[in-house]
């Protein structure tokens, strides 16, 4: 069951792939739940993100494997809020980029704290995303079933990322946790300065 879960979540960022290339907006004529759901899946800053957030949970284990994820879709829905409603949000782009970059170094560090710690680290970073997806929602868009599609998008994410995080444990690989969260965080580092 949990290989099938890992499945479905590579199928549906393979058939996502080609967006990469659309980078944010641009989805206005499919319906308020496709252009949220395709937000997370069309850019890099986002995919990654969000992958790490399942892996780091995975990593941290225990009460972590659904605090972690849960409160970053959580956050991430309160964050879209505010971008929809035009409130200003400083330093979008600046949080989005750095939270790839520190998600990296939490992988490549092994960094545990406190599940409460994690979860809040996790909220902070999915704040950013979560305005990033508000303020660009198409204005034809409804907004309830932008946010519903956005936030089911990014569980599936962090579903991919957990069921990585779920094979590299089985076949007991950590190295492989700290390279992907090195790539992460390298990706992160060239967003910032691009």
């Amino acid at each position: 069951m949990r290989f099938n879960t890992l499945k479905v979540g590579l199928a549906t960022l393979i058939a996502a792939l080609p967006t990469l290339a659309l980078a944010h907006p641009g989805h206005d004529h499919i319906t308020s739940f496709s252009t949220g759901f395709m937000h997370p899946m069309s850019g890099l800053d986002h995919l990654l993100a969000m992958i790490a957030i399942g892996l780091w949970a995975v990593s941290i284990g225990g009460k972590a494997l659904w605090a972690v994820p849960t409160a970053f879709v959580g956050t991430m829905i309160i964050g879209g809020a505010f971008g929809m409603a035009g409130l200003q949000v400083p330093f979008v782009e600046q949080g989005i980029a750095l939270s790839v970059i520190l998600m990296g170094v939490l992988l490549v560090g092994s960094v545990r704290f406190s599940v409460g710690t994690c979860a809040a680290i996790a909220g902070v970073f999915a704040f950013f995303h979560g305005a990033a997806h508000g303020m660009e929602m198409p204005l034809s868009a409804h907004g309830a079933e932008y946010a519903i599609g956005f936030a089911c998008a990014t569980a599936l994410l962090h579903v991919v990322g957990m069921g990585f995080g779920k094979v590299i444990s089985r076949i007991e690989a950590p190295i492989v946790t700290r390279i992907t969260g090195g790539v992460i965080a390298a990706a992160g580092v060239m967003m910032a300065i691009a």
